[in-house]
């Protein structure tokens, strides 16, 4: 059962500038910024992350984040999810047992204060089963995100992730960081127990090999960007089966050759 009670609705606020111009002007200005919020998680007890985020979708962005780190695999994992008024703590409450290891670590190439404390001691998977796709359903993506999301529009400073169903956008998130931003669509997508075989995530920043690694453990075949890739996170695609699409605009993309 999902329990997320948390309904802020101000995740910015305004603050006064001054605006330099190349013709020597100075001018009062406001810029809208983007609140950080920082959010506990717990599994079983144990605090497993320090997350900082934008605070909507945070059940999607928990139950996203527990399937790409490895710690559950689907919903029947996951006996409470529990976040408290002031979504400054997330518990979740498995299952199984699952034995933790430390992993004192900030996540790798977050753009956000995002740790790592405990991980499960084993996350290996196996290679994605076969799957289609079409360039339709890429160059709809693509066209979404040129459409923009309101809180990018307010503040520039937001990635976002889109996911695809079986051809149709059923859902889009934007956050402080692309990590994140992932995680609450595969959240979504874990907790409306759609096929994730079937779905496309569409992410608005740069794909290392940790975004890679995501979309793997979400099982989730095709991971598209607007941006590029490294050669890491392309040998790791391969060697998963999961096609990865890259300088995704709605005038075209890219695929490697074989």
């Amino acid at each position: 059962m999902i329990d997320n009670r948390f309904n802020g609705e101000e995740y910015t606020k305004e603050i006064r500038t001054r605006k330099y111009l190349p013709d020597g002007q100075e001018l009062d200005a406001e810029k809208t910024v983007i609140i950080e919020h920082q959010m506990d998680l717990f599994v079983n007890e144990e605090l497993a992350g320090r997350l900082v985020c934008v605070p909507e979708y945070l059940s999607e962005f928990v139950i996203g984040r527990l399937i790409t780190e490895g710690f559950i695999t689907d919903m029947a994992d996951v006996n409470k999810l529990y976040i408290c008024e002031e979504a400054s703590r997330a518990r979740v409450f498995l299952n199984r047992e699952i034995e933790l290891i430390d992993s004192d670590r900030p996540e790798p190439t977050c753009c956000t204060g995002n740790r790592i404390y405990l991980k499960p001691s084993v996350t290996k998977t196996d290679k994605l089963p076969a799957h289609t796709w079409k360039a339709d359903d890429v160059f709809r993506l693509c066209e979404h995100f040129a459409q923009d999301t309101e809180l990018h529009r307010k503040t520039s400073g937001t990635h976002s992730c889109y996911l695809m169903y079986k051809g149709e956008i059923v859902f889009s998130a934007s956050d402080i960081g692309r990590h994140n931003a992932l995680d609450k669509a595969v959240g979504y997508a874990v907790i409306n127990q759609l096929d994730r075989n079937a779905c496309m995530l569409y992410t608005t920043g740069r794909v290392p090999i940790d975004m890679v690694e995501k979309a793997i453990m979400a099982r989730i075949p095709v991971l598209v960007s607007k941006a590029v890739p490294t050669d890491k996170a392309i040998d790791l695609a391969k060697e998963y089966g999961i096609t990865l699409i890259f300088s995704a605009w709605p005038d075209s993309f890219e695929i490697c050759a074989e």
